[in-house]
């Protein structure tokens, strides 16, 4: 099975507050985006957005340009549904992130939670970062989340890759300076403890 059709199924067979990830608000990438984007103006991508929230919540705070990146068709149809007639100010792009075309310095604000930790191919990873570096303006900045050292192994029947923040950070290099880093014990809907990391960087 392919990556598009695995993430597919798990899409269609799963309703939205059914898959570990789920959380009604994503408080700690919300504050985040917000401390690096004080201007509403600005341009932010949530990468493997998803069915998530979060672009929901970007739009009812004033944000004007936002993009929203996934690999599932399905999705982001869940996601446009959802947000009704608000989803024709939102940018929408299907497709592997380690593939897609992404116009150069485009992006204020890179945003990915859980999306990273499962490129576990390190070919995969440096074709992300790429994705990154060329894609975000000077001076822009990247949130990236994933499982923590004491996180799961495996997610939605596929490995992945755990961090501490000095090893995530490490992924990107020194183009990539490292403002803050947070622990965050995300809670599944069925109540299962989940250690994520997350690293706030600036583009230089």
């Amino acid at each position: 099975m392919t990556t598009k059709a695995h993430w597919e199924n798990v899409y269609q067979t799963r309703a939205v507050d059914e898959v570990s990830w789920y959380r009604p608000h994503l408080d700690v990438s919300l504050r985040l985006i917000e401390h690096a984007a004080l201007d509403r103006g600005s341009a932010v991508i949530d990468v493997g957005g998803g069915e998530a929230t979060l672009v929901d919540d970007l739009v009812g705070r004033g944000y004007s340009d936002v993009t929203v990146l996934d690999i599932s068709p399905a999705a982001i149809e869940v996601a446009k549904d959802r947000l009704g007639s608000s989803a024709a100010s939102v940018h929408w792009i299907t497709g592997d992130i380690t593939a897609v075309e992404l116009e150069a310095a485009r992006y204020d604000v890179w945003h990915d939670r859980a999306v990273f930790h499962f490129l576990t191919s390190a070919d995969d990873r440096a074709a992300y970062v790429r994705q990154v570096a060329r894609a975000v303006k000077l001076g822009g900045h990247v949130i990236v989340a994933t499982f923590g050292l004491d996180g799961p192994e495996k997610c939605s029947g596929l490995d992945v890759v755990r961090y501490d923040a000095e090893h995530l950070h490490d992924e990107f290099g020194t183009k990539f300076r490292l403002l803050d880093s947070v622990t965050e014990l995300h809670e599944t809907p069925w109540g299962t403890p989940q250690q994520f990391i997350y690293c706030f960087c600036r583009v230089e």
